[in-house]
Parts: structure tokens; sequence; C-alpha cells
């Protein structure tokens, strides 16, 4: 691994509502430009997918590595799973895909494990030992469970069975939108939510991220007590591209 200076790797965060990037600032953990989003296409096809990409990093006439979030189970850079974009993704080499259309080195991880791995590194979970699981409430439910710092990836928590449901199907930030959910409404489902994902792994430490940290002020405070200590990302919906750029500048 060579050392990578802050403005040659970027980031990329394929949500299924929006693709958006940036150069990373690796030291600091921070984005060192102000990102570029457009709209994720529907369907979500691979073709269409990376056209997208590759309009967010052109944007920045960006040359050197790129890291990629990717909403669902990678690995080796392949995608298994494919919930929130098109089914034409599941078996896919994608990390390739991305090489090739790109013409850059590449690398794709799950987009949980990305926004946790910027967590547990420059955010809320930074020097925490023990169990920490860092959720994401957006399209889906993300979730990345780490160790004492590392990393169990693709745990992909968000389709626990819950009421007979895909828990992100009653619990997600989209669902609340969805059935036009007071924040309140909504708390209760995000309570339920974190019973059962307490009751599975006993976490120390239950990072909120995603599109809903945003606005965690209106529904944090409404959640029941619990043993786990419940605390907003810090680094807020910008955790997946700098997840990412870390996850590229890893793997140089």
């Amino acid at each position: 691994m060579t050392e990578t200076s802050a403005a040659s790797v970027f980031g990329v965060d394929i949500g299924g509502s929006g693709i958006k990037g940036a150069p990373v600032d690796l030291a600091r953990g921070v984005l060192a430009q102000e990102r570029h989003k457009v709209l994720t296409p529907h369907p979500a096809s691979p073709e269409a997918v990376v056209a997208a990409v590759r309009e967010v990093v052109q944007h920045f006439d960006h040359h050197g590595p790129v890291g990629l979030t990717f909403p669902g189970v990678v690995v080796g850079g392949h995608t298994r799973t494919a919930a929130n974009v098109d089914k034409g993704w599941i078996g896919l080499d994608a990390a390739g895909l991305f090489r090739e259309s790109l013409d850059l080195p590449a690398v794709v991880l799950n987009d949980a494990d990305a926004a946790g791995l910027a967590e547990i590194t420059h955010g809320a979970g930074r020097g925490r030992d023990g169990v920490v699981l860092v959720l994401t409430f957006g399209t889906g439910i993300g979730s990345a469970l780490f160790v004492d710092g590392a990393l169990v990836p693709n745990t992909e928590l968000g389709h626990l069975e819950m009421r007979g449901k895909d828990a992100e199907r009653r619990a997600s930030a989209a669902a609340r939108e969805r059935h036009e959910l007071t924040w309140a409404e909504w708390a209760v489902r995000v309570d339920e939510y974190l019973d059962l994902v307490e009751r599975l792994f006993s976490p120390q430490l239950i990072v909120i991220g995603g599109g809903a940290s945003r606005k965690h002020d209106k529904f944090l405070p409404l959640l029941s007590p619990r043993e786990a200590e419940v605390v907003p990302a810090v680094l807020r919906n910008d955790a997946g591209i700098v997840g990412a750029a870390m996850a590229a500048a890893a793997a140089r």
C-alpha cells in the first residue's frame, strides 16, 4: 500500500434515491470538495447506474482511485443481492464493471459498511471498543457491525423480519414518508427495530446515520431508554462517501 494524497481518492455513494460523490480528505475524514449528486436512475440497471457514476466522477475531472458503495451484499467486488436496485446486479463483477467504465482503479463495498468504517474511524464510534452497530436509515436500513473496531461485513440487518415483513419496509426513512407518519409515530417503529437488533447483538453503542440523521433531533429524543447508548452519526449522510474513499485507499 502506498501513501495516498487527500485529493487523489474519490468516494461514490450509490443509494436508492441518489448517487453522490466527492474527493475525500482521508486524514480528517471529510469531503475535500462539495459533493456532486445525481438522481439514481429507475430502473437502476447496471448500465444506467454506471453512466450516472461516470457523470459524478467526471464532474470533478478525477483521475485516481475510486471507492464505491452498493446497497447490497458485496463479496470480492461481486454484488450478491440487490434489494433496492435492479436485479441485474445479482452475481455481477461490479468492481470490474466500474474499473472498465471509468478506466480507473475501483473498489466496491456494502454501503452501510462504508458508512460504518467512516464513523468508527472519524465519527461517533471513534475509540469505542466492544460491539458497535452503525445503522443507516434512508431508502432502506443499512447496518455495519463492529467488534473491537473490526468490521463484520454484509450484515444487512434491514432485512430482519419484523411483523412479517423486512424491517426496512416498516422502519426506514422512506417508510416514514411513504406512510406519512409523524416523527413520533415513526419513532415507535424505530424503537421496535432497535429492540430487535439489541436483543440479537447486545451492542454497547448504536450510531444512527443515513439521510434521517440530518433530522435526528426530531426522533432520537422520542426513543425509549435502552441498554445501548444511541447517538447520531457525526459524518451524517457523507459517511458513505468517506468510507468508500477509505476502502479505495486501503486497496492501493
